[in-house]
């Protein structure tokens, strides 16, 4: 119902059936014929990259895996009939009770049972008419009363392992959250609304941007998230200045130039992750963590990682050892006269750093003085959802897809890394994009999160079963250039940094690593989550940071001994830095006779897949 003096639908008083009424019967079929023909144009995207091998589906063993964990999950609720008519009594008992509430509602009376609401933060039910509107109320209820059933009937399900346990929430979690009924044009009221408003034309758009994004996905979905025709990589993004000054098949290095007239004597290595791009520290110019570093007088180097093809099929971690972080180590040295440096690692680049310090120190190079590691995994005991994807029949699996091309697709990658948060990254677009037909805002970050990169076979296979599948690392067995690598071996300083909403690099994980480094250890815990919580600016004064001793048992017990503080953990880290060592030297300037390789941000992070 519209207010006539405002003109804005009212949230009071009983719904309004007109909304959801056709008003141009004409237009709307017209439209609806279009939206077919663009639809029929989708399927024929998706059919004709099959037909030619151009596209294949990589969706068969999470399929398989899925069932296989279904199957263990109702063994237990179908092997006891009264154990599994208890739940199905439960589960009738409560749709009961939302039918007799949505009687009372249409007699104009109260409810009496007590009716469920969605999670705090939950984005999906806040139209007015979800609650208002009495069919929509009672999907709502329903889809709420079933999503929770659901859940309990894995938190329930006794002697199931917890690895099984663990796949089947992630599982149901990704089926409850497609079948939400926000999901589908007749069950939203929103899009309901607004298809009889645009006399269908909403679908008509988002049909043609689905066999846009199928085409743009050579026969797989690319789900766009953001206007990325708004930014290029140079231009407005990793506009940071800076030469490229060292180049390997896998990586280039780059130096950024000072801001400052004295520096610190220690130049500082960042090791970025090689999914994805580095640019994530360079976004722009009011969030660029290397900005910031440098105007507090670093001498800032970044390992810019190559966008791989079947050229490195081969490469493993002991190729990225020495032609990433050794290649750099001996272009600083070269180029600033310093041997010691600080290093930081982030995310897979920090798991990496970790596993070439353990190396280093064997060896006795103590070219690296300190490390920080930014929500970087070393321990993969409690590494969250990704181990869903990590068992060996899906490894075995990735394996045999990675040596057909030498390389795992970016689209695998970033498929997973959405599915890890699908009601936030997959599902508000697809409604967006495909069902209201409207394009997505420009966001330089979801830009940087489409813009992913390949996974060299033998590099990826070395992750997953070192790291995920057999925690090699952290039991002192993974191997670099043939030795047995330790973490405990590494006697530096180390700023251990994670973030309280982590889905990729668990901030428990990342906290239990602590313990295994054989030097002293700073802990400090950010608030938000895997990027956020690390791109936080001083000058924005969002979030806080939590910061104590290591030493408790557990993260939680770490918590309530630690320290809250407001703001960025930047300002935090930077004076940890100096307290390493505060020594200062003219500012490091370019030699404008020198012939360099390229502008930052190089070549190497242009390439798109």
């Amino acid at each position: 119902m519209v207010d006539k003096k405002s003109g804005n639908r009212r949230t009071d008083g009983p719904p309004d059936v007109e909304p959801y009424l056709v008003k141009n019967p004409e237009q709307f079929a017209r439209n609806m014929a279009r939206a077919l023909e663009e639809a029929g144009k989708a399927a024929a995207q998706w059919t004709r990259a099959r037909e030619s091998g151009e596209a294949e589906d990589p969706a068969a063993e999470p399929a398989t895996d899925m069932i296989r964990t279904f199957s263990k999950l109702t063994e237990y609720w179908l092997s006891d009939p009264g154990r599994a008519l208890e739940a199905q009594t439960r589960l009738f008992g409560a749709y009961m009770g939302i039918w007799a509430n949505a009687i009372r509602k249409l007699s104009g009376e109260e409810a009496v049972s007590s009716e469920i609401e969605p999670e705090k933060g939950d984005k999906r039910f806040e139209d007015p008419d979800w609650a208002r509107h009495a069919f929509f109320d009672f999907l709502k209820q329903a889809y709420l009363v079933t999503t929770r059933w659901a859940a309990d009937l894995v938190d329930n399900a006794e002697g199931l392992d917890e690895q099984s346990r663990h796949k089947a929430r992630f599982y149901v979690r990704q089926i409850t959250d497609a079948l939400s009924p926000s999901n589908f044009l007749m069950t939203n009221p929103q899009l309901l609304r607004e298809t009889m408003e645009t006399d269908g034309e909403n679908l008509v758009r988002g049909m043609r941007m689905l066999a846009e994004d199928i085409a743009a996905g050579k026969g797989q979905l690319r789900l766009r998230q953001a206007d990325y025709s708004k930014f290029e990589v140079g231009r407005n993004l990793a506009t940071t200045p800076g030469k490229v000054v060292a180049r390997s098949e896998l990586a280039e290095i780059i130096q950024y130039a000072p801001a400052t007239e004295q520096v610190l004597r220690r130049p500082l290595l960042i090791v970025p992750p090689w999914i994805n791009k580095f640019y994530i520290l360079d976004l722009n110019e009011k969030r660029s963590f290397i900005r910031w570093a440098i105007e507090q007088g670093h001498t800032v180097f970044v390992i810019s990682w190559v966008n791989p093809d079947e050229r490195h099929g081969d490469k493993d971690w002991d190729d990225y050892t020495g032609e990433g972080i050794e290649l750099a180590l001996d272009t600083i040295a070269e180029r600033t006269g310093e041997r010691q440096v600080n290093a930081i690692g982030y995310c897979v680049g920090g798991t990496l750093l970790a596993a070439a310090l353990a190396l280093m120190a064997q060896e006795n190079d103590d070219r690296i003085a300190t490390a920080t590691f930014f929500t970087t995994q070393v321990d993969f005991t409690h590494a969250g959802d990704l181990k869903v994807f990590v068992d060996e029949e899906q490894v075995k699996a990735v394996d045999e897809a990675m040596k057909q091309k030498g390389y795992l697709e970016g689209s695998r990658m970033a498929t997973a890394f959405n599915m890890l948060r699908a009601r936030d990254l997959i599902w508000p677009y697809v409604v967006n994009n495909y069902l209201r037909g409207r394009d997505p805002l420009p966001f330089d970050l979801l830009y940087w999160n489409a813009d992913s990169t390949r996974m060299p076979a033998a590099n990826h296979s070395y992750y997953l079963r070192n790291c995920y599948l057999d925690n090699n690392l952290a039991q002192g067995r993974a191997k670099l250039r043939g030795k047995r690598i330790r973490l405990q071996d590494i006697k530096i300083p180390i700023y251990n940094l994670a973030t309280i909403e982590d889905h990729i690099a668990p901030a428990r994980s990342v906290y239990a690593g602590s313990s295994l480094f054989g030097g002293p250890v700073e802990f400090t815990l950010a608030g938000s989550g895997h990027i956020a919580g690390v791109v936080n600016p001083p000058e924005l004064n969002k979030y806080q940071y939590w910061t104590g001793k290591v030493g408790p048992p557990s993260l939680e017990a770490w918590l309530e001994k630690a320290t809250p503080k407001p703001g960025s953990w930047w300002p935090h880290w930077q004076a940890w830095i100096e307290k390493q060592n505060d020594e200062r030297v003219a500012a490091r300037r370019f030699d404008v006779t020198e012939n360099f390789l390229g502008e930052a941000p190089g070549d190497y992070v242009r390439v798109r897949i």
